[in-house]
């Protein structure tokens, strides 16, 4: 389970570059939910996550990753219990090394290192296997630096590299919005199809509305670093964009006026 309860925090607190991104954020996640997390620019979707993986420490509240209380611990502690799938195809992987050596460094994701072979056979060939049920054809170029792949081949990877261990829990920041759509869509398909066949707990941010209410159990939308909807079950299935801006409008007392999400 994931259990954020009370999160704050405030960027450049007491000066004139004041800026509250996490007011109060609670937050409750069962094995198995895949939440997509919509908002505007600044709404405190990308800081919630980076609140989860540790990037920076909150000022007050608790996070508690599968019973494990997290607030204190650094990024590099929470490793073992996250996977995590950047806006940027370049973050996330070691472009000047080969697709199985990448595959490899996720493979042995906090465990101690040690001075056996880098790469067993077995191990190879169950890194050929999980790239072919990509479809990309990266089984047959293992040996490929992964700076010469394109970006949705590259987020590809990092999908499966985040997830190789099956984490607790999955943090999807952006991880299509630097894709062209016939890539991105691609990129979601693949998404989906890990999470449902895994059942890994799932938090994925986007600016796409539609994609928003496509994908997951449950949509999250966040406005002034709050949770202002969260929305399950029959009522998501049978969600509109119109009905979305609707109840946005109702639990803000404003219209949604994204020019980013409203364009998507």
């Amino acid at each position: 389970m994931l259990d954020i309860n009370n999160i704050r925090k405030t960027f450049n607190a007491k000066t004139v570059n004041q800026k509250i991104a996490l007011n109060g954020v609670t937050l409750h996640m069962d094995d198995g939910d895949f939440v997509t997390v919509i908002g505007g620019n600044g709404a405190g979707k990308s800081t919630m996550l980076n609140a989860i993986a540790g990037v920076f420490p909150v000022d007050s509240g608790k996070i508690l990753i599968d019973g494990t209380d997290v607030t204190g611990l650094p990024e590099h502690r929470r490793a073992a219990l996250l996977g995590r799938v950047f806006q940027d195809p370049m973050t996330g992987t070691a472009a000047t090394m080969q697709i199985e050596e990448n595959l490899a460094l996720a493979a042995r994701r906090g465990e101690k290192r040690t001075l056996k072979i880098g790469i067993t056979r077995e191990e190879r060939n169950e890194y050929r296997e999980k790239l072919a049920a990509l479809g990309l054809g990266l089984e047959n170029r293992m040996t490929t630096k992964v700076g010469l792949l394109s970006g949705g081949q590259r987020q590809a990877l990092t999908l499966l590299m985040a997830t190789l261990k099956k984490p607790k829990l999955l943090l999807l920041d952006e991880h299509t919005a630097a894709l062209d759509p016939h890539t991105a869509a691609k990129v979601l398909t693949l998404s989906e199809q890990i999470v449902t066949e895994h059942k890994i707990m799932t938090l994925m941010v986007t600016h796409n509305m539609r994609d928003a209410i496509r994908y997951g159990n449950r949509l999250i939308m966040m406005n002034e670093g709050r949770i202002i909807l969260d929305i399950a079950g029959e009522e998501k299935k049978n969600l509109t964009i119109e009905i979305l801006m609707d109840a946005f409008a109702q639990a803000s007392g404003e219209a949604f006026a994204n020019d980013r999400i409203l364009l998507s």
